[in-house]
């Protein structure tokens, strides 16, 4: 893997790293809030179950997706997956940012609605927490679902980036163009040259093969001016001396 590979891959492994903080901070904050009523035998709304189980799985998702990005990161299967659960749990997100929106009030006062009830911020609701206690908390778990919705905006176009390079990757194999290691060796950029194409080693160059025109003229000693110069003419063959009576020389034309 290149120097791009490695910076994809430990962008990929913080930004899950982050996702499952994000979620995890959500999820300690209603866990609480849960635990108290429970302890004090308060009815629990159904909209706080409902945080608590999309933090939880955003969170067990993050710590899953942590895995898979130092296993198999990069394989186009599992990228599309990631890119699809990534979208799903913006969606998680922000449902818990609408289902905290009580964040974004102040915590002073004489009348703040929180999870755990509505009343001044100096006093202590049935679960014996203060409201303004409460209402910080509530801020916190609000504030944190917004950041995390960017979080898996960045991990979808990370996966994406992460992705093409893998499969770009995938294309090239060891050979002698890049030093016999996997994936693609990259030139300086001053050592480029845009109009003549990169020249092969002799390992991986063909050998020559005879073109039609040595084909049919033959060895190039033959012929002169080129492609379009005459042929020599074959020396000319002298022929055998003959006697006074028109015979060639031979044993059998002797005279008697």
């Amino acid at each position: 893997m290149g120097f791009g590979g490695a910076v994809l891959r430990f962008v990929n492994l913080a930004i899950r790293i982050l996702q499952f903080l994000d979620a995890a901070v959500i999820l300690g904050i209603f866990s609480y809030f849960l635990a108290v009523q429970s302890k004090h035998e308060q009815e629990i709304p159904q909209w706080m179950r409902a945080v608590e189980g999309l933090s939880g799985a955003s969170a067990l998702y993050a710590l899953l997706g942590t895995l898979f990005t130092c296993c198999v990161g990069g394989v186009a299967f599992f990228a599309a997956m990631a890119v699809i659960l990534d979208v799903a749990f913006i969606g998680a997100m922000i449902a818990i940012a609408i289902l905290t929106r009580d964040g974004v009030q102040t915590c002073t006062g004489n009348k703040i609605d929180t999870p755990l009830g509505s009343g001044p911020s100096g006093k202590e609701s049935a679960s014996k927490v203060s409201f303004e206690y409460a209402c910080q908390l509530e801020k916190v778990a609000f504030a944190v679902a917004i950041i995390g919705i960017f979080f898996f905006l960045l991990s979808i176009l990370f996966q994406v980036l992460y992705a093409r390079y893998h499969k770009r990757e995938k294309r090239f194999g060891p050979s002698p163009a890049n030093g016999y290691t996997y994936g693609t060796r990259r030139r300086a950029f001053w050592r480029r040259n845009k109009n003549n194409p990169d020249t092969g080693s002799a390992d991986d160059m063909l050998p020559g093969h005879p073109t039609p025109n040595d084909v049919e003229l033959g060895d190039g000693s033959e012929k002169s001016g080129g492609f379009f110069g005459k042929k020599k003419a074959p020396a000319a063959t002298s022929a055998p001396a003959q006697n006074n009576y028109g015979y060639g020389s031979s044993a059998y034309t002797g005279n008697y």
